[in-house]
């Protein structure tokens, strides 16, 4: 498991791919932060509102993590070296936690920069670290759910671009289900879409409310996700 988690970790720093990734991370989320908190943080307003900043961090990760995964199983199908690695010395359950690990890892290097927002943010006005490391948390959890959403659909097909085209809009499919409660008046069928909203619940994190059910809910899609690409694998490990 091990020496998979680092081929797939380096593999991300041999091609462009990782560097692409976090370059584009760090420069939606700079200007998010200068355009929208770093704007407003003065000694007069008393505490800048990071709110929009993650809000909109959102939306770039719906289409940014889809290609950080694209390539996770999806180049070995095209390669034909699939079969090898579903036969190696490793549980299925070892490699698909390995490739989530590795690609999670290059989210958390980027993500890495939120908490210097903070600091640079301190200068300027008083800054409420509770929220910010709760939205911080809330991002990871949402980087979390795309990469495991991710690595399930790369199982699917040997196609890369079919692969982050497919993800991308299954990220869709999670907001629109926000969308759909919103102008479905039948009671019960709005709550239910809402209650399954990544949009939804990742906005409580973005206006510092940390509730245990939203971190539940993230973490168990991310299982839910991970469980199904082992299922994937053990099917064409026996066909």
């Amino acid at each position: 498991m091990i020496a998979i988690l680092k081929r797939e970790f380096i593999a991300y720093f041999t091609t462009p791919l990782g560097y692409v990734f976090i370059g584009v991370y760090l420069i939606f989320s700079g200007a998010f932060f200068y355009l929208f908190t770093l704007t407003s943080a003065t000694p007069s307003v008393g505490s800048a509102d990071v709110s929009v900043m993650f809000s909109m961090m959102f939306f770039v990760l719906m289409v940014t993590v889809p290609i950080l995964t694209m390539r996770l199983f999806s180049e070995e199908k095209k390669n034909k070296t699939d079969q090898l690695t579903l036969t190696a010395p490793v549980s299925l359950f070892g490699l698909v936690t390995a490739k989530f690990t590795a690609a999670f890892s290059i989210f958390l290097i980027s993500t890495a920069v939120m908490p210097i927002f903070g600091l640079v943010l301190n200068h300027f006005s008083d800054v409420r670290w509770a929220i910010i490391w709760g939205n911080i948390a809330g991002l990871v959890l949402l980087g979390a759910v795309y990469t495991s959403a991710g690595l399930f659909v790369s199982a699917l097909t040997e196609n890369q671009m079919v692969a982050a085209i497919i993800s991308i809009l299954l990220n869709v499919a999670f907001l629109l289900s926000n969308v759909l409660a919103a102008y479905i008046g039948i009671g019960f069928i709005s709550d239910m879409l809402t209650d399954f909203s990544l949009l939804a619940r990742y906005s409580e994190f973005t206006i510092g409310i940390f509730d245990f059910s939203n971190i539940l809910f993230f973490l168990s899609i991310t299982v839910v996700f991970l469980f199904l690409t082992v299922r994937m694998l053990e099917r064409k490990r026996w066909s």
